[in-house]
């Protein structure tokens, strides 16, 4: 286990030197000038000149990247073009806020799309199977940004139950739990449609086996046939489809996040990009390719966990 592990991450070493040429080419190549704008559109043009010495604008795009390459390796990711402060700093700060929005929103997805899904396979073409697969339906086909708008007109402008913008503090509160809820519903609730679904195709499935059918015939009580034996089975496509997920709740979390004003690292990225904040937009993007990469590998080893017969050598 440990080999492949290490193997693994000597693998994503490559991958996010090449997520971070790609992000470097599109800044680069992107219109506008970040000392200009930094100055202000009616700078004198020696200032400019001379703030892009500073910043090494007038040097080639290779030696740029090369020296941020290098203090990358000495965990410094720059200074704000804009701010002047330590890229590295702002993206600490920002962290936590969205760690905690990606988490509730997968722990929504799941204490919605598993049970709803189990119990779908379990009493197919039943009421309860048809309602569970109209919710699924629903929510996929709603847009992110457009469940938020609605949200936040209905549970926070309407009837003013929770904050309409904002992250409560202190954490793990009434406060920020309140503050937490609209976001992660805004978020989780598309990937739960998709999970139900997903969960109830996997278990129909194994609920046909030979062996299913074998335990009920030895008189293995419904409840310990379906938990036990046929749901654990079941998980594998379930886990691959959460470690596909992963990525879309960060991305998704950049609309959400300057939908409800949320302090994250989207709101961030997306400020970032707009003042053209090159070194921020490096750092961000190089610590969504981290989180990403170490969810798949952590799904990776839960395959092991569900289904024994996997080895790692």
């Amino acid at each position: 286990m440990l080999k492949y592990v290490a193997r693994r991450l000597l693998v994503t070493i490559p991958v996010l030197i090449g997520v971070t040429i790609a992000i470097s080419l599109i800044i680069y190549l992107a219109p506008g000038n970040p000392a200009r704008i930094a100055l202000g559109m009616n700078a004198q043009p020696e200032a400019v000149r001379e703030l892009e010495r500073q910043m090494g604008l007038n040097q080639p795009p290779w030696i740029r990247y090369l020296e941020w390459l290098w203090g990358v390796l000495h965990l410094e990711l720059g200074e704000s073009v804009r701010t002047g402060r330590p890229v590295s700093a702002m993206i600490a700060r920002r962290l936590p806020p969205t760690l905690e929005l990606a988490v509730g929103s997968m722990f929504l997805t799941l204490i919605i799309a598993l049970p709803l899904g189990v119990v779908s396979a379990v009493k197919q073409y039943s009421w309860i199977d048809t309602t569970s697969m109209l919710f699924a339906i629903f929510w996929l086909s709603m847009p992110s940004f457009w469940l938020a708008l609605i949200l936040l007109l209905l549970f926070s402008v309407r009837w003013n139950m929770f904050p309409i913008s904002g992250r409560g503090t202190p954490v793990l509160t009434m406060t920020w739990l309140s503050s937490l809820i609209l976001p992660a519903v805004a978020t989780g609730t598309r990937r739960a449609g998709l999970l139900t679904r997903m969960t109830r195709s996997s278990m129909l499935e194994i609920l046909n086996e030979d062996y299913i059918r074998t335990a009920r015939g030895k008189g293995i009580g419904e409840q310990a046939v379906i938990y036990t034996h046929a749901m654990k089975n079941a998980m594998i496509p379930i886990i691959t489809l959460i470690g596909l997920q992963i990525p879309f709740i960060f991305s998704g979390s950049v609309i959400i996040e300057t939908v409800f004003s949320w302090p994250g690292m989207g709101r961030l990225l997306v400020n970032s990009v707009l003042q053209r904040d090159y070194p921020i937009v490096q750092g961000l993007v190089l610590v969504y390719a981290v989180i990403v990469i170490l969810s798949n590998l952590f799904v990776d080893i839960m395959y092991g966990y569900f289904d024994p017969r996997i080895e790692y050598d």
